[in-house]
């Protein structure tokens, strides 16, 4: 060790040591938050912790995933096939699926997705299976839930990770060909998001010839497909009260597959939620005896059970709800834009109102961001990476952004989007949209704990190492990881600096077009993220974990980074396209315009006293050089216009979606009254007389199909009453 450096750590590095560690200042971590930490990997998240993001690794190494022949091929045909046999409709008033739709869905392995061919699942890759999610989405939420359910966090995915062969062996092929249905028992009345605090427990005992056995008494809810499933995969609390293997008494949370015909096991009760029909209910158990050859891993897979969650989901959030998301937002936007052409108002229609076109444009730039950020990550998943904080940034912004994608199209179909009934597309989508808020840990926990304060510890290239090297006692790994804290800290301090006086443009883009003036922004953006979250973790310490407000925000500023990077990756492989300019200017000033917020907000409210004074100085400066110059009304405008009149811009946009009888009706009745609307104008100006037949002609087929999408559905009382 040299002179300077044996100075620093007798004189500086063991005293700020021995304090920090006295006074609690820097954030502890329990084993269950380092399990939770561990799972996943650190992707491109790092890189915008940095404050220095490599956008030329974004742009080139980064694959962007495509669909196989194989895959195209079910979408073309299976999933055409079952989704024409679906009645979204008739599923809410019969509250069920048909019995040919299970049956068709268990004949052609949409239950085994994600399951090896060896085993006779379909091996699809995370995009394939994405795909198919989303547009079973645009036909039926129930149906899409059904199919997404068993391909998620379930047996399966647990099985292919961390089961014994011969549990391999037995179980995926009897989940891949639907003689099993699955479902996952985790949540509990005093366990939602915290996972962590199940009490469903399990004793371990010797039954009369000697053979250990497990006792189970559970009782969870919120299960799909709980009262139907015939294989539940349990997460338990596992005792040995005798302590018959010598490890203690209490080994862990546990994960099994449970047979459902057991006794004891009482499937018999379902929850409603919000009337959407899909399988949910509570699933309760009382003396259900399992072996240890139950447990997923066997004997191995004791105690292993919150690292096998913590894993599963890491993965999962990225993959699931964002596929609905997209696909409830594709077909909302869809379903606005051409409605927008159909309907008229004062004579004219109603997407030639700048109040309605300011929706549209908002809807589908929202809906373009959205899909390209699920790409984005699917594309991470498929290459090997689990991204455990993207993934939860995918499952917040996806399902927040559907809430409000689906309230904009209700919006511009006014009556016609509340009447149910079979001409009524948006719904049933509607009743669905709060329930993905609650999925997978409720969207405020996942907003304020798991983005940014996960992301935080988890991300940063020295955080976790100084926590670790605190916890441990080792000043020799503290002095070297705090030193180059400190110089992370000044580097970005100086880089966000010279980018914030520049607005960015130092930043030398990688491209040329329309999107290098976003990266620039984008990289100042990342820097004074990094530097201000730096401030933010030296001011707080260990109580940052406990200014939720605060890390919200950080949160948000971090996922529309994220969001925007997967917006220009976007932007570039699909050719910068002269027409997509429009929705990737609207996309990303509506993400600068956040993150301005979201920083005048973390200055105002991040200290008080003198330092509180000086945040708030900071604070007027940012407002005075923001990141967003504004979204412009003629760009919303120009993308409304465009989503109305061109085809291959909507079909861009609303790609994937499942063109039933009411969507197709939709689009002949927008192609018909395109094609009339000289007429229209002729007709208004002058009179009937003054139009020749073709055009009398076009105007009674517009005006015929025009009727059509503008009514709604109506029942006698008899049929109502039912």
């Amino acid at each position: 060790m040299s002179f300077f450096k044996t100075i620093r750590v007798n004189y500086v590095t063991k005293p700020l040591f021995y304090f920090l560690k006295a006074k609690g200042l820097l954030p502890s971590i329990s084993e269950t938050e380092k399990v939770a930490l561990r799972a996943g990997d650190v992707w491109m998240e790092g890189d915008l912790f940095s404050g220095k993001p490599d956008f030329k690794k974004i742009f080139f190494e980064y694959k962007y995933p495509k669909l196989s022949e194989e895959e195209q091929h079910f979408l073309d045909n299976e999933v055409e096939t079952v989704c024409s046999m679906t009645s979204d409709w008739e599923v809410f008033k019969k509250r069920d699926l048909p019995e040919e739709v299970w049956k068709y869905l268990k004949e052609k392995h949409f239950f085994g997705m994600i399951i090896p061919k060896k085993y006779g699942g379909l091996g699809f890759s995370a995009y394939g299976h994405s795909c198919v999610v989303e547009k079973l989405a645009t036909c039926s939420q129930v149906l899409a839930i059904t199919v997404m359910v068993p391909n998620s966090l379930g047996p399966a995915e647990l099985l292919l990770h961390y089961g014994l062969q011969e549990q391999r062996a037995y179980y995926l092929p009897r989940l891949a060909d639907g003689r099993d249905i699955p479902c996952f028992a985790l949540t509990e009345p005093e366990a939602g998001s915290d996972a962590a605090s199940i009490s469903a427990y399990g004793e371990l005992f010797k039954d009369k010839e000697g053979h250990y056995k497990i006792k189970l008494q559970f009782e969870k809810r919120y299960i799909t497909l709980g009262s139907i499933a015939t294989v539940i995969g349990l997460a338990f609390v596992l005792k040995d009260p005798q302590n018959y293997l010598n490890k203690g008494e209490n080994l862990g949370i546990t994960c099994a597959l449970v047979n459902a015909a057991i006794d004891g096991i009482d499937q018999s009760r379902r929850h409603d939620p919000l009337n959407v029909p899909f399988v949910n209910a509570p699933l309760s158990g009382k003396d259900v005896v399992i072996t240890i050859d139950d447990i997923i891993g066997g004997s191995n897979g004791i105690g292993k059970g919150w690292e096998m969650l913590m894993e599963s989901l890491a993965v999962g959030r990225g993959i699931s709800l964002p596929s609905t998301s997209s696909g409830g937002s594709k077909l909302a936007s869809y379903v606005a834009a051409t409605y927008s052409v159909v309907r008229y108002q004062f004579g004219l229609e109603i997407g030639k109102f700048e109040g309605i076109a300011e929706v549209i444009g908002r809807l589908s730039a929202q809906t373009y961001l959205l899909d390209s950020a699920k790409t984005f990550t699917l594309g991470a998943i498929d290459n090997g990476a689990k991204p455990a904080v993207a993934n939860a940034i995918m499952k917040y912004q996806s399902t927040e952004k559907f809430r409000k994608n689906i309230l904009d199209a209700m919006d511009i179909q006014g009556g016609a989007a509340i009447i149910r009934g079979p001409k009524n597309l948006l719904a049933h989508v509607y009743f669905g949209a709060p329930i993905a808020i609650t999925v997978e840990g409720a969207n405020i926990m996942t907003r304020t704990l798991i983005q940014f304060g996960q992301g935080m510890i988890r991300c940063h290239p020295y955080a976790f190492k100084e926590i670790q090297a605190l916890q441990n006692g080792d000043i020799t790994s503290f002095d070297k990881y705090l030193f180059l804290h400190v110089e992370h800290i000044f580097r970005n301090g100086f880089y966000a600096c010279a980018l914030g006086i520049s607005r960015g443009h130092l930043h030398r883009s990688t491209f040329q077009d329309a999107s290098s003036r976003y990266e620039q922004k984008l990289a100042w953006a990342s820097a004074k993220f990094a530097f201000i979250s730096d401030i933010a973790l030296g001011l707080m310490g260990s109580g940052l974990k406990k200014r939720e407000s605060i890390s919200g925000r950080f949160g948000d500023i971090l996922s529309q980074m994220y969001m925007m990077s997967a917006t220009l990756k976007r932007f570039k492989e699909d050719g910068s396209i002269k027409d997509d300019e429009v929705l990737l200017r609207v996309a990303m000033e509506d993400g600068f315009y956040k993150i301005d917020e979201a920083f005048v907000g973390i200055y105002e409210n991040l200290s008080t006293g003198f330092l509180g004074f000086i945040f708030k100085l900071a604070g007027f400066c940012s407002r005075l050089n923001p990141f967003s110059s504004g979204i412009k009304d003629v760009d919303l405008h120009i993308i409304a216009r465009q989503m109305s009149n061109k085809k291959s811009f909507r079909d861009r946009v609303c790609s994937n979606i499942y063109h039933g009888v009411r969507v197709t009706e939709l689009f002949h009745a927008a192609e018909a009254m395109q094609n009339a609307k000289e007429a229209f104008v002729k007709e208004k100006k002058y009179t009937n007389s003054s139009l020749n037949e073709d055009e009398k002609a076009r105007i009674r087929h517009a005006r015929k199909l025009q009727e059509g999408i503008v009514a709604v559905d109506s029942f006698t009382n008899e049929e109502y009453f039912k």
